[in-house]
C-alpha cells in the first residue's frame, strides 16, 4: 500500500477512459449564507490536464488504501491548498460507471473559505450560486452527476425519540435503568452508519430526545442531546421548530400522534426498526 498507487488510467464499462485505477473522489464544498442560499466551490481544470479548461471539483485518484472522504480531503489540500478546517463531511455521492467509481464528498463550510490554487492542476477556483454553475463549460462527469448531487446536497436533521426506539429494541430488563439502557443506544447509533435511498454513506446532524429516568444521559460524538423538560413529544416538536428552513428534517418514532404532529410541521418520520436494523 504505497502513497499514489491509484495513479493510472482505467476503463469502465461503459468504455470511458478514467484517471484513478481504484477509483477517484472530489471535495464539493457548499457554504450558505443566513438566508439559507448555497454557493459551492469549483475548481477551473488547467488546460493540459485531461478535459482542460472545464469546471469540475477539486479532486484525484483514490489510494488502494484509503475511502473516499480522505481522498477528497487530500486532494482539496493539494489542488487547492485547503486544511480542511471548517468542512464538516455531510455525504458522499458515487456515480458507478461500471467497474469503476466517483464519489462526490459533500462537506458543508462554515464561510466562504479561501482557495488557490495549490498545484499546477488548477488554473482557478472560485464560490459560485447553483444557478451559475449551470453557465459554467463543465467537466462531462461531473455535468452529469449534477442534477442528483444537487438533489441531496442540503443539510439534514435526524431527530432520535429515544423513549420509543429504547421500547422498541426491547433489550432485557432496559426498563430497570433506562438512563444506561438509552446510553447504549446512542453508543451504538454513533458508530453507525445510517441508511440513505441516494447517498453511499451519510453524515447528518443527529439529535436525541430524552425524557424522565433517562434524563441526564452525556452526549455522545456526532449525537446532540437534548433533555425535555417535560413531556418528549414537546421537546421533539421544539426540536423541528427549532430546524433551520431549508434543513430537511427526520423523526425517528413510532408514536402516531407525534408523527401527525410532526409531518404536519413539515418532517418526514420513519420508524425505530429503520435505526435498529443497523445497530
Amino acid at each position: 500500500m504505497a502513497a499514489k498507487d491509484g495513479d493510472g488510467w482505467a476503463l469502465c464499462a461503459r468504455g470511458h477512459r478514467h484517471w484513478g485505477l481504484y477509483g477517484a473522489a472530489g471535495l464539493l464544498a457548499v457554504h450558505r449564507d443566513d438566508e439559507g442560499v448555497p454557493r459551492v466551490l469549483m475548481q477551473e481544470r488547467a488546460l493540459w490536464s485531461h478535459h482542460g479548461g472545464t469546471w469540475g471539483l477539486p479532486g484525484g485518484a483514490r489510494d488502494s488504501h484509503e475511502e473516499s472522504v480522505h481522498t477528497a480531503l487530500r486532494e482539496a489540500s493539494e489542488e487547492a491548498a485547503l486544511s480542511g478546517e471548517g468542512l464538516r463531511v455531510r455525504g458522499v455521492y458515487r456515480d458507478d460507471h461500471g467497474g469503476w467509481t466517483f464519489d462526490t464528498v459533500i462537506a458543508e463550510a462554515a464561510t466562504l473559505l479561501p482557495a488557490v490554487p495549490g498545484n499546477e492542476e488548477s488554473k482557478q477556483l472560485r464560490w459560485f450560486t447553483v444557478p451559475e454553475v449551470g453557465g459554467l463549460k463543465l467537466h462531462p462527469g461531473f455535468a452529469e452527476s449534477w442534477p442528483q448531487v444537487q438533489a441531496v446536497m442540503e443539510p439534514d436533521l435526524v431527530v432520535l425519540d429515544i423513549a420509543n426506539i429504547v421500547g422498541a429494541r426491547a433489550e432485557h430488563g432496559w426498563w430497570k435503568d433506562r438512563q444506561a439502557a438509552a446510553a447504549r443506544l446512542l453508543a451504538d447509533t454513533a458508530g453507525a452508519s445510517l441508511p440513505h435511498q441516494v447517498l453511499a454513506q451519510w453524515f447528518p446532524d443527529v439529535v436525541a430526545v430524552v425524557e424522565g429516568a433517562a434524563r441526564g444521559v452525556p452526549s455522545v460524538d456526532g449525537i446532540a442531546v437534548v433533555d425535555a423538560d417535560g413531556s418528549g413529544d414537546d421537546a421533539i416538536i421544539e426540536v423541528v421548530r427549532q430546524a433551520k428552513p431549508w434543513e430537511r428534517v427526520l423523526v425517528v418514532t413510532a408514536d402516531r400522534a407525534l408523527r401527525e404532529l410532526v409531518t404536519g410541521l413539515g418532517a418526514l418520520v420513519t420508524g425505530p426498526k429503520w435505526l435498529l436494523d443497523r445497530l
